[in-house]
């Protein structure tokens, strides 16, 4: 059965996360290092770890499954997800694959590069409704497929 593993320290999406999550009867894992506040759902749980570097990421990576669907905006975490074969959004929709996850995390290291040389870098645009809704239609798109494929 699929399930999705949240990275939600400063995921934007949780309530939509939650809302399909409802209506494709799907389990939700919140991963932060300190509690969130969480509808009291059955599908709904809260794994808080430790505040040690990287510790939710490790928790995501070790759990994720090809039956997950992951959400996060950390690349280097999307491509451990990928490698154990679980299917990775960023919050704004956008899948994260093994197809284009190389490419990602060499233009996350050019950008850190360029930020160290104290390069004046925009960052990313404001999230919008669009990425809200991109994110939606997304996420429900592979859990549905993960549930054609039975996974």
């Amino acid at each position: 059965m699929p399930s999705i593993l949240v990275d939600a320290d400063a995921c934007p999406v949780k309530e939509e996360v939650f809302k399909v999550a409802y209506r494709l009867n799907t389990p939700v894992t919140l991963v932060a290092n300190s509690y969130l506040r969480t509808p009291n759902h059955p599908l709904i749980s809260m794994q808080v770890v430790s505040d040690g570097f990287d510790a939710a990421d490790d928790w995501i990576a070790e759990s994720a499954t090809p039956a997950s669907v992951v959400i996060t905006a950390d690349i280097l975490l999307a491509g451990r997800c990928i490698e154990v074969g679980a299917t990775v959004l960023a919050p704004t929709g956008k899948p994260f694959n093994s197809s284009n996850i190389g490419g990602a995390i060499a233009t996350r290291a050019i950008m850190a590069d360029l930020r160290a040389g104290l390069e004046q870098t925009s960052g990313p645009a404001p999230f919008s409704n669009k990425d809200r809704s991109q994110f939606l239609n997304a996420l429900d798109r592979e859990l549905q497929r993960l549930k054609r494929e039975g996974s």
